[in-house]
C-alpha cells in the first residue's frame, strides 16, 4: 500500500492556507497536509526532519510574496539543503500579479509548476496525482 502524500502549504495568508488545505482534503482525504504561515518555520522543520530522519514533504505549495522570507528566498535556501530537491516537488501558489514572477517561476528548475489562487479542483488534479 502506497503511503499518503505529504503536502506542505507555505503561505502567510491565513485565508489562503485554509482554502488550500480544505481543497486538498476534499480532493483526497488521505493526503497528510501540514501548513505553515512562515517560510522560515517551514525551512527549519525541513532541516530538522532531514536531521532526524523524519518524513519530508512529497509536495510543497509555496507562496512567493511573504514577509521576512519570500518564496524566492525559501527556494534559494531549499536548494542548498542536500537531499531535498530530488524528493520534493515544489509548486508555486500565487495570484501572479507580476508577469516577471511567472516567467522566473517557469525558468526555475526547482519549480515543477504553479497553481493560481484560489486553488481549484482542476489545478489539484494536475498536482496531487
Amino acid at each position: 500500500m502506497t503511503p499518503p502524500l505529504l503536502v506542505w502549504i507555505i503561505d502567510d495568508d491565513i485565508v489562503s492556507l485554509f482554502a488550500t488545505r480544505y481543497g486538498i482534503e476534499q480532493w483526497n482525504s488521505s493526503c497528510n497536509v501540514v501548513d505553515f504561515d512562515s517560510a522560515e518555520i517551514a525551512l527549519k522543520m525541513l532541516s530538522d526532519n532531514l536531521e532526524t530522519g523524519d518524513e519530508i514533504p512529497d509536495i510543497i505549495l509555496l507562496d512567493l510574496v511573504m514577509p521576512k522570507m519570500t518564496g524566492w528566498e525559501f527556494l534559494d535556501k531549499f536548494e542548498a539543503i542536500k537531499g531535498c530537491s530530488k524528493k520534493t516537488d515544489i509548486y508555486i501558489l500565487s495570484a501572479f500579479t507580476n508577469a516577471k514572477d511567472r516567467e522566473k517561476a517557469r525558468k526555475n528548475p526547482l519549480i515543477k509548476g504553479y497553481i493560481e489562487k484560489p486553488v481549484s479542483k482542476l489545478a489539484l488534479d494536475d498536482v496531487l496525482v
